[in-house]
């Protein structure tokens, strides 16, 4: 976990360190050829591509993103495009915020090399039919609840890979399902590219970092800080030694649906590889947490070892 002071502590020295060090300027663009042709130009010089997909809206938790990726890659590109195809009909497509001049010049201080944000008609044009689908882990927690969102997060991801044809790939561990579907789909794929899982950057009270806590209200945010404190309580009672796994699942469950203003999805504790909910203890879990708090859907999770 990651707090906020040690993201922009990491932040202004990576500006600092960028500002003394390159006189490169960066560059902004929604072509596909263009970012090829800068890409290939950086790799033509021998340098190493980082890429960091997002969906804009960009807070502290993206950004320990492009700080680690800053220090680990030569050549960054962040990607700006809110994926249309992972919303399901009734979720947030429209309102979705999207500031986007706000986060190329967040991109600009924190020294993204090239940003992409491409139209969604670029992305998926007349007549698009090819879909990447990921059997089993596709269709439990967040796949059940949102039937179809991992078919539109694979084939964007995939398609964006491709596009950058890069050698790193950041994800934050917040969407933890997300980014064990994006492993399994490059490995099974034989996608050449190696995929970096960074913490979770908290507020200090622990609510986790999302472009849709923007959405809550102070009661709801107050609401919201349940879902970390029902994880902690997990954590807590298997590393005391409990080993009835379904006891301490049941006991998030009665934590989380005693809320007012809270509509519980799931709150399970489930091996960290397969999501398999557990009923005794493994040296590794990952708990995880899924609710609607007012009219916002918030995810969570906490990695627990022993």
């Amino acid at each position: 976990m990651l707090d906020l002071r040690t993201i922009s502590q990491a932040m202004t020295e990576k500006m600092t360190e960028t500002l003394a060090t390159t006189s490169r300027e960066m560059i902004t663009t929604d072509a596909q050829d263009e970012l090829r042709l800068k890409v290939a130009a950086a790799r033509a010089r021998g340098e190493r591509i980082g890429l960091v997909p997002t969906m804009g809206a960009l807070h502290a938790g993206h950004m320990s993103l492009v700080v680690t990726a800053r220090q680990e890659c030569d050549f960054l590109v962040a990607t700006i495009f809110v994926n249309p195809t992972q919303f399901g009909p009734s979720e947030d497509f429209g309102k979705y915020p999207r500031p986007l001049q706000a986060d190329v010049e967040t991109c600009r201080a924190a020294g993204v090399d090239l940003v992409y944000h491409p139209p969604t008609e670029s992305m998926y044009p007349d007549g698009f039919a090819t879909y990447v689908v990921v059997e089993g882990l596709s269709n439990v927690l967040e796949g059940e609840y949102r039937p179809g969102h991992f078919r539109g997060v694979a084939t964007v991801v995939v398609k964006l890979l491709n596009c950058v044809q890069t050698d790193l790939v950041y994800f934050g561990r917040k969407d933890y399902q997300q980014q064990l579907l994006i492993r399994k789909v490059c490995r099974e794929l034989d996608v050449p590219v190696e995929i970096r899982t960074c913490p979770t950057v908290r507020e200090a009270d622990g609510l986790a970092l999302s472009s849709r806590n923007r959405y809550l209200t102070p009661a709801e945010r107050t609401t919201a800080l349940t879902l970390s404190q029902s994880l902690n309580l997990a954590k807590k009672k298997l590393i005391q030694g409990q080993t009835d796994v379904a006891a301490v699942q049941r006991e998030m469950l009665d934590f989380l649906q005693s809320q007012p203003g809270l509509t519980l999805d799931y709150a399970v504790i489930a091996h960290s590889e397969t999501l398999e909910v557990l009923l005794s203890p493994l040296p590794n879990m990952i708990a995880l947490v899924a609710a609607r708090v007012g009219d916002t859907r918030l995810i969570d999770n906490l990695p627990i070892s022993l």
